[in-house]
């Protein structure tokens, strides 16, 4: 734990709490964005519990009174959970706007059968679309979209609407939109698809689906964590963290829940930036379970440039670029009979301090090995009964599995710092191939919550533009506002809000002087 201060009449406080796998982080920053104080729990089967106890311990070991707590970040894993696990989704329409022109590829093409029995059987394709510059490939037939609602009338608790080439040309997606809302009722929730994902068509109307199918779940992650708050008299704006290491308003984040998804490895990224003071490294996060290695590229996340599977759904809506592997505090070590030993990829998880052989378990585990090889030290443990020779091996085993991801995440081969962050992070040695320096700063466990409350909010903006249209420097203006329009609607304080990355890619594929231009800012709560 952290040193425990007095709390201060003038301090305006902010609490960042990360739901991970094993553990439930949470922290506590003053006006300076400096820890006052951390505490992890164990994540409960009813996250929200977890939650709870450690807004609890927060307030009782701080002694900060949670009327002074002004902001409350949450990350947490509830939308991945829901899609990985098939539970509590809701129910989806799906109109796609592209009839005659992507016929030859069903909605939902790829799901399997236990996802697309969760979001339901209500998926069409309507006439409409737009080309890549904006004119029109087909014109909306508003009879038949008012028919397809009719169809899917009490049958669904949400509609996605997905239209070719929408994020250059919105204009059919919303008053397909407003058709939904006057047929099936002005409260039915709408997802369009030009607001979630990028030009792909089935891999932003996958995402999209799955946006509109998560609405019910982030609700109950929204209720629940204001209750939790309540409870403790802390009446603070929450805010939900997004999976580029920045924040949305809860109000935003009942719009998108799907930019929930990876949040806590980016939470660590970001927390692992303020801790270090760099703004550009490698960071690896060890956990309970697992091990998450990201880029930290001007303070921020490397994005992704793949499409990314969620749940074995293909999506294109933006992600970071993160490469798990199993290996965390918690991993389990094997030894076969001919002496070899294996390192995971399953983990004793929250069992560790029962199961684990210096604990007085039976199960001998990476934390096991950290301790006997006196890299890690653990108060009222006994590693007698640990065989040392096999955490040698195990040792190794780990060290190269740690390298090889460091490998493949760098560009070059030259040598990068690596930040380590994570309560796994123990388990590392002083050295590591293809790091240039190893720092592992204060609160590096806490790192995850810590990054939680940082408190950046973002938009972005990404469309291709005509340039036999727009002259080059009207597009990236445009592209500017639309992005800064963005961070503004998800809660950044307008004044503050600052272009971070502008990227423009010519199409050479697309008649005409087409370019893919993103955009992305960042500004202050």
């Amino acid at each position: 734990m952290t040193e425990v201060t007095t709390a201060n009449q003038n301090q305006i406080y902010r609490i960042g709490i990360d739901v991970g796998g094993t553990n439930t982080d949470a922290a506590l920053l003053d006006s300076n964005l400096r820890c006052v104080h951390k505490v992890k729990v164990h994540t409960t089967t009813d996250v929200n519990e977890g939650i709870v106890e450690a807004v609890r311990l927060l307030l009782q070991e701080s002694g900060v009174n949670g009327s002074d707590i002004r902001y409350a970040m949450l990350g947490t894993t509830h939308c991945t959970n829901a899609i990985v696990e098939r539970k509590h989704l809701g129910r989806v329409g799906l109109i796609r706007i592209g009839a005659p022109a992507t016929t030859a590829v069903p909605p939902l093409a790829g799901w399997d059968p236990s996802l697309r029995a969760a979001v339901g059987p209500h998926s069409y394709i309507a006439s409409g679309g737009y080309e890549y510059d904006g004119r029109t490939i087909a014109n909306l037939d508003e009879k038949e979209i008012a028919e397809l609602c009719r169809r899917m009338s009490g049958e669904v608790d949400a509609v996605a609407v997905c239209g070719v080439f929408a994020p250059v040309n919105r204009e059919q997606e919303k008053r397909v939109g407003e058709i939904v809302r006057e047929v099936l009722g002005s409260d039915m929730p709408v997802t369009y698809s030009s607001e979630i994902g990028s030009i792909g068509l089935l891999e932003r109307e996958n995402a999209s689906v799955l946006n509109a199918a998560l609405l019910q779940v982030i609700a109950g992650v929204v209720r629940g964590f204001k209750e939790a708050l309540d409870g403790f008299g802390i009446h603070a704006q929450l805010y939900i963290c997004q999976n580029d290491g920045t924040l949305m308003k809860s109000e935003y984040a009942l719009r998108y829940p799907i930019l929930t998804i990876a949040c806590g490895p980016t939470n660590s990224i970001r927390g692992a930036a303020h801790l270090s003071g760099l703004s550009d490294a490698l960071v690896v996060d060890i956990g309970g379970t697992t091990t998450d290695v990201g880029v930290l590229v001007q303070g921020f996340p490397r994005q992704s440039s793949a499409a990314v599977e969620i749940g074995g759904i293909r999506t294109n809506f933006r992600m970071p670029d993160i490469l798990s592997i199993g290996l965390g505090g918690g991993t389990i070590v094997r030894l076969d009979d001919a002496g070899s030993v294996t390192v995971g990829p399953d983990s004793v998880g929250y069992e560790l301090m029962t199961r684990g052989l210096i604990f007085g378990g039976d199960t001998l585990t990476t934390t096991d090995v950290a301790v006997k090889l006196g890299r890690a030290v653990w108060p009222g443990t006994n590693a007698d009964t640990v065989d040392e020779a096999v955490c040698g091996k195990a040792d190794a085993v780990m060290q190269q599995s740690l390298e090889d991801a460091i490998d493949r995440m760098k560009t070059s081969a030259d040598p990068v710092d690596v930040i380590l962050v994570g309560g796994g992070s123990l388990l590392v040695p002083e050295t590591l191939a293809g790091a240039s320096r190893i720092i592992r700063p204060d609160n590096y466990d806490a790192a995850n919550a810590i990054g939680a409350a940082l408190g950046e909010v973002s938009g972005e903006s990404e469309r291709i533009y005509s340039l036999d249209d727009w002259s080059y420097d009207d597009v990236i203006r445009d592209a500017k506002e639309s992005a800064m329009n963005e961070a503004t609607a998800a809660g950044a304080n307008p004044e503050t809000v600052q272009i971070v990355s502008v990227e423009d890619i010519p199409i050479a594929y697309l008649p005409g002087n087409a370019l893919l231009v993103k955009v992305k800012a960042a500004g202050k709560l």
